[in-house]
């Protein structure tokens, strides 16, 4: 029995503490950050700025203008900058006593790599990796709006779904590749005379870039289309009239049409997925708010009438099986 109590103890002793920690008070910093984050004007603000620095990373790209009105360019990207890094300490005082929280949001530490990386140390000779450190600001933007999320999370989830396609079409190549270069090897040598440059050739065909050439000349034969010009590359000319249209109208069949569905269809799949995943977030956010607020009189008045409205139609359906079963008995007695 002792050791019964003492475990009981000790587990109120941790539910108190547990309530404690959560229930304590953060201080007004805390308090004001917390209502930074949470207003619709620091998101959209967040997000002209973000907009800004890649209107202020393109305007870069003029050099003349660059050099003239350099002062003023460098001015704006270091307010830029610092716009960015008191975004980043708001967010995280706005997590209290505990601002490594911070960090468990993978979104918070894509935007934290993306600051870090506009201070990297980098010499005279590495500034384009600077430039291109300030261009990723522009990949905030993802951050900022909730759809391209969804996106961005979508295309993530359908990476392992995708490498499965990705091999099936690898596959396919191979095996279009190692017979066009048993079958026009000899005959088109500029496309077809090795194993990955017949790969490569049946790439571009699949991208419907001059298909049609590749097939012309394979089944008319290099000496009679296609080789204007390179006459001594087509040293063994030689008709495939079945062969070829067999080849490419296949492949262009099957890796346009077939697979590039397969990877809509994937990527559709990931989308549905990661929108409910989006909602069942939203909802608990929902939840977790409206347990943490105290319930108003009008909603406490609102939720007694509708369990009063469920019991009076509960009563109503119980006198209305009583007198069906009073009826029923008395039509059974007469």
């Amino acid at each position: 029995m002792l050791k019964l109590f003492r475990r009981k103890s000790v587990k109120i002793g941790s539910r108190r503490s547990v309530k404690s920690e959560t229930n304590e008070p953060m201080g007004p910093i805390h308090d004001f950050s917390k209502k930074i984050t949470d207003a619709s004007w620091f998101q959209n603000g967040i997000t002209s700025v973000i907009i800004f620095a890649g209107i202020l990373v393109g305007v870069e790209t003029y050099q003349e203008f660059a050099a003239r009105h350099g002062h003023i360019i460098h001015f704006l990207d270091q307010l830029v900058i610092w716009i960015f890094v008191a975004e980043v300490v708001i967010k995280m005082a706005a997590q209290g006593k505990r601002p490594w929280r911070y960090f468990l949001d993978p979104w918070n530490v894509f935007d934290f790599l993306i600051v870090a990386a506009c201070f990297l140390p980098v010499d005279a000779q590495y500034v384009m990796v600077l430039r291109l450190a300030r261009l990723l600001r522009v990949l905030k933007l993802v951050r900022a709006l909730p759809k391209l999320q969804v996106l961005v999370g979508a295309l993530l989830k359908s990476i392992p779904s995708m490498a499965y396609v990705s091999l099936l079409l690898l596959m396919l190549f191979y095996v279009y590749a190692v017979a066009a270069t048993f079958m026009f090897s000899q005959n088109d040598p500029v496309h077809f005379a090795t194993l990955p440059l017949s790969m490569l050739s049946l790439f571009r065909a699949v991208t419907l870039e001059d298909w049609t050439d590749m097939m012309y000349i394979n089944r008319d034969g290099c000496d009679e289309y296609g080789y204007r010009g390179i006459e001594h590359l087509c040293t063994a000319p030689e008709a495939s009239p079945i062969g070829s249209p067999i080849i490419f109208v296949t492949i262009v069949l099957l890796g346009t049409m077939v697979i590039l569905n397969l990877f809509i269809g994937v990527i559709m799949n990931g989308m549905d997925a990661a929108r409910e995943e989006n909602e069942l977030l939203e909802r608990e956010r929902k939840l977790e708010t409206a347990k943490g607020a105290a319930p108003s009189v009008s909603d406490q008045l609102k939720s007694l009438a509708r369990e009063l409205d469920r019991v009076h139609n509960r009563l109503m359906n119980i006198q209305m099986s009583a007198k069906r079963s009073e009826a029923d008995t008395t039509q059974e007695e007469t």
